[in-house]
């Protein structure tokens, strides 16, 4: 299974294309790089040329040619692929999804404003694809030798703790275990945060020691912080490689989206974040 990384030829999207290349090489996978072309909708006032339309594909061969090239660049004996797709990024990167080791992008495009912290093809594609889509923000080369890993204990998150270790033992990273609490009822004598803190630390060893088991050669630091978790995540990602997340959440309709923490994160982190969902 490949690594799939999207580009649009921004800075951003070379960025996420380095981040996947490294990724590939480092885990001995082929590299897949796909851009799509723009349309121009049927309800905008003023179309371009025709011209203008009939140049897209030969643009889009260009960036394909340009970011395997920088892909090479990086890695010589990487196996790297290209295709140009007709689907929207969003779309295609989720059909993409299926057959791929992980989906690559970068946090903004060349569309949309420049006070955005995220663009919308970021958003949808992590809201909404089966398997682990990288959201690169930040630097792209490790600088610190430790992955962090938001846990909740009380929720199932096999995917992402999964992902998290195996991310670790690749790189012979450190992985810092994370969870992050906020008390209901702050001013309830009745419960302290001594008594949540320990009952997180007793479950949060639970949930990771399955994985200890498979992975000793991962060392592990297990914390648990009083903050909210944004804030506390937030805070660790600029001392942090990457930073994986679970996402759990669905609309009313079934269909899949993120959670809150994962939204907010994914907004304001200072490295690379791996949002990890179940497939199917």
């Amino acid at each position: 299974m490949p690594v799939v990384a999207g580009t649009d030829g921004s800075a951003h999207a070379e960025r996420a294309v380095a981040w996947a290349a490294d990724e590939a090489a480092l885990r001995g996978l082929p590299l897949r790089i796909v851009h799509t072309l723009a349309r121009w909708g049927k309800d905008m006032p003023v179309r371009p040329p025709r011209d203008a339309e009939e140049a897209l594909p030969t643009v889009g061969q260009r960036l394909l040619d340009e970011a395997a090239r920088q892909a090479r660049e990086r890695h010589p004996d990487l196996a790297v692929t290209t295709e140009l797709l007709r689907e929207s990024m969003p779309f295609a990167l989720r059909d993409e999804a299926g057959g791929a080791f992980e989906i690559v992008l970068g946090h903004r495009g060349l569309g949309g404003f420049r006070s955005l912290l995220l663009g919308s093809t970021a958003l949808r594609v992590a809201g909404r694809t089966e398997g682990p889509v990288v959201i690169v923000r930040g630097r792209v080369l490790p600088a610190y030798g430790e992955i962090t890993l938001g846990v909740d204990p009380f929720e199932e998150q096999t995917a992402s703790l999964e992902y998290a270790f195996e991310a670790a033992a690749v790189r012979g990273a450190r992985l810092r275990a994370v969870h992050a609490f906020q008390l209901a009822a702050p001013d309830d004598p009745a419960v302290t945060p001594d008594d949540v803190a320990a009952v997180a630390r007793e479950e949060l060893a639970k949930v990771l020691a399955p994985l200890t088991e498979r992975f000793p050669q991962v060392e592990v630091v297990q914390q648990v912080v009083q903050d909210h978790p944004v804030n506390a995540l937030v805070d660790l990602s600029e001392n942090t490689d990457l930073l994986v997340l679970g996402a759990h959440g669905h609309t009313a309709l079934g269909g899949l989206l993120l959670g809150a923490i994962s939204h907010g994160v994914l907004h304001h982190a200072h490295c690379p974040i791996a949002i990890v969902r179940p497939r199917s």
